[in-house]
């Protein structure tokens, strides 16, 4: 699919999606009707059709999220609805459910979703055999694993690069339905990670106290794009498809001067067309965020929870210095206006928050005084006056095109090249009558040809190559401007690239011979494909209505202890005891620590 280097982004609805194509991605992810990994953001059919015809003459792409584990009655469905897909003409279809492969399905482009848990080499080859075209790698993966894995295989790679952290391993984490009844690997996480805990060693001692101590802070990998690039990712994801609008320009627009500059270095291309004039300037920090972690991209996995809070706390404006009757005075220089939004921890360690109704300098008065105190530390967590610029009108996206007038034995042609090489050319017919004022005459051709304001295109250069200027009437100049854009876009939507992609049914062995319930084999289909593929032992997936008590519910590479500054599994070089999460319910969670590669397994009650 890729020929150069991808910016996608998450899109809940058209208007998200469309957001983020004027503010530069080269391909946006949406929800299938049914059967996606979020189910809070589906989309029905005519809605990703409105997508995709606002992404074509941009070459943008449009991928399909229908990646959840389906029972045996819901493969029909799933069955049905790709053929619909396929024939709106979607780029690639993310999956995770291997029963969708012994079906009949159309030539789309699979993409193995994240929850298919590809974090190893022979993986991925596995997949790369099979007919995948993509693969979402795993969010634990380091620099260098990912550069092996490119280095033995030739699949392409897709990393998510920003945007909220699961902290257990993606399609392994089946805590939401042990505890609930609601599985993520079904669209319906409850979230339990972003949930109070406290942790308590086997003689009842309490290390931490009511905390979210498995909540993790948003990744942010705009420092490692570079690197990755070198390390082989063609496609960098940014989390979110749950997110507004104004996140997501945001977020893209960001990124997407980050990659330019980057590509521009290098010497590589972006896979879509057209450059994005921002009427804002793009800041991560000022929309939603936990803060920030690379989670251990480059070796260091220390500081990555978001232990006090779930929520977003937006950017630290300052320390408060006093308290008025009606106002706080902030230790330094800040821009809070009136109308944003404001928040800090109070004495129980709750995030609490408030308004601004008015600034004087330093002096600022909230919407209400209660729990604000000297050496509060405050965030701005709603920018108003920039929330306000990330409207619809936040970016315009237009394709550069170079004109050329010129003389022919009939009169004059008018040429078009634009930025992906695609050219048409229109006939003027002229009189013979020669232009009063050639100076005057040739401003107007110019102003008249190169106003295409109204479409697509910006006019980078028009060459006028004419002796003798004729008079050309304004509406013979109009017409012609219309008819050469009309080609131009018929030219570029017959040289589009088209995706292409096929599953192809072997017996390659599969990396395993036995999997257990974290194999996620939920459907009959599923359990032929790994039959076919040499597992000899399979055990149906949780959601199936295994009794997970005792069981591993979620294993990840965070460790609380690293996080508390508790280890003492490494300096010592014997694996830490295990300890007990208790959550806000009494429920208590084992946690069993993996010392070598560092993590943790937690145990259903």
């Amino acid at each position: 699919m890729s020929a150069g280097i991808e910016l996608l982004a998450p899109a809940r609805d058209a208007s998200v999606a469309i957001a983020a194509i004027r503010c530069g991605a080269d391909a946006v992810y949406v929800g299938a009707p049914q059967f996606s990994a979020r189910e809070a953001a589906s989309n029905t059919i005519s809605a990703i059709q409105q997508i995709i015809d606002f992404a074509r003459p941009y070459y943008v792409r449009v991928y399909v999220a229908l990646n959840t584990l389906l029972s045996d009655d819901e493969l029909a469905r799933a069955e049905k609805m790709i053929g619909q897909l396929h024939r709106i003409g979607i780029d690639g279809l993310i999956v995770q459910d291997v029963g969708l492969l012994e079906l009949d399905l159309p030539p789309v482009p699979l993409i193995a979703s994240t929850q298919m848990h590809n974090a190893t080499i022979e993986k991925v080859q596995f997949l790369e055999a099979v007919g995948f075209s993509r693969v979402i790698l795993a969010r634990e993966l380091t620099l260098e694993q990912i550069r092996e894995i490119r280095r033995q295989t030739t699949i392409e790679l897709e990393c998510f690069i920003h945007g909220a952290l699961c902290v257990g391993v993606s399609g392994r984490c089946c805590m939401s339905y042990a505890i609930g009844g609601r599985s993520g690997n079904r669209g319906q996480c409850a979230q339990p990670c972003r949930r109070r805990y406290s942790l308590k060693d086997r003689h009842g001692r309490t290390l931490a106290e009511d905390r979210h101590l498995l909540s993790l802070k948003d990744l942010n990998l705009s420092g490692h794009l570079a690197a990755l690039i070198d390390a082989g990712i063609t496609s960098f994801k940014i989390e979110g498809r749950l997110k507004d609008a104004p996140y997501v320009a945001n977020t893209v627009g960001f990124y997407r001067r980050r990659l330019d500059a980057l590509l521009a270095e290098k010497g590589l291309r972006r896979t879509s067309a057209g450059l994005s004039e921002l009427a804002f300037e793009p800041d991560p920090a000022r929309t939603f965020n936990r803060g920030f972690t690379d989670y251990g991209l480059a070796g260091c996995r220390s500081h990555v929870a978001s232990m006090d809070s779930p929520k977003s706390m937006g950017e630290f404006v300052g320390t408060v210095a006093g308290v008025e009757k009606s106002c706080f005075l902030l230790d330094g220089d800040h821009d809070l206006h009136n109308g944003d939004g404001i928040c800090f921890f109070d004495t129980q360690r709750q995030l609490a928050g408030t308004l601004v109704n008015r600034v004087e300098g330093r002096r600022v008065y909230p919407q209400k005084m209660h729990g604000i105190r000297a050496g509060r530390r405050i965030h701005r967590n709603y920018d108003r006056l920039f929330c306000a610029k990330l409207t619809d009108k936040a970016a315009e996206r237009r394709i550069e095109v170079t004109m050329h007038l010129y003389e022919t034995p009939e009169g004059l042609a008018l040429s078009g090249r634009d930025e992906d090489g695609n050219e048409a050319t229109v006939a003027i017919v002229t009189a013979t009558q020669p232009a009063r004022n050639e100076e005057a005459a040739r401003k107007t051709i110019t102003t008249q040809l190169t106003k295409l304001g109204n479409t697509l295109f910006v006019c980078r250069d028009l060459r006028m190559e004419i002796k003798n200027v004729c008079f050309l009437p304004v509406s013979q100049l109009n017409a012609a401007r219309r008819e050469l854009i009309a080609r131009l876009m018929g030219a570029r939507e017959s040289s589009r690239p088209r995706p292409t992609g096929a599953i192809r049914k072997n017996s390659v062995a599969y990396p395993e011979k036995h999997l257990t319930y974290l194999g996620n084999v939920l459907n009959r289909k599923a359990e032929a494909f790994y039959r076919r593929h040499g597992v000899e032992t399979i055990e149906p997936a949780a959601e199936s209505g295994l009794d997970l008590s005792g069981r591993i519910v979620l294993t990840t590479k965070y460790c609380v202890c690293l996080e508390l500054e508790l280890c003492t599994g490494p300096r010592s070089g014997a694996a830490a005891e295990p300890l007990i999460l208790e959550d806000e319910d009494g429920r208590a969670f084992e946690v069993r620590f993996r010392c070598g590669p560092c993590g943790m397994e937690i145990l259903a009650p």
